[in-house]
């Protein structure tokens, strides 16, 4: 006959925080499960939703021990955008400033066409 294994936790359902690893055995004889903990994600970019490239991926309670170069990196908008997302937002700012000059440059054009005439 087999031998009884012991569930550690109370809940006997299966979900994603109650997964089990192996059984070992103890040095009392008891047969006991290994539980396993959920797996960390990597934080996504806000704009593409791609995962962030160079910051760890932890649990929530994790994230707040380990120190904080870990959860950046030394760019604007370093643990909230990727690269490329920083890249689109600083030349469609720059785009945004020269359309503005642009603008004002052409009004002052006009204005002094006007008073030429």
């Amino acid at each position: 006959m087999s031998q009884r294994v012991t569930l550690r936790k109370r809940q006997p359902y299966v979900t994603k925080g109650h997964r089990r690893r192996k059984i070992i055995r103890t040095p009392g004889g008891r047969y006991v499960y290994h539980h396993l903990q959920k797996l960390g994600t990597k934080p996504k970019c806000g704009d593409c939703g791609d995962p962030l490239q160079g910051v760890l991926a932890r649990r929530p309670k994790e994230l707040q021990r380990i120190a904080h170069h870990h959860k950046t990196v030394s760019r604007a908008y370093g643990g909230s955008r990727c690269a490329s997302c920083v890249r689109q937002r600083v030349m469609r700012a720059f785009l945004i400033e020269e359309a503005k000059i642009v603008k004002k440059v052409i009004k002052e054009q006009a204005k002094s066409q006007k008073k030429g005439q």
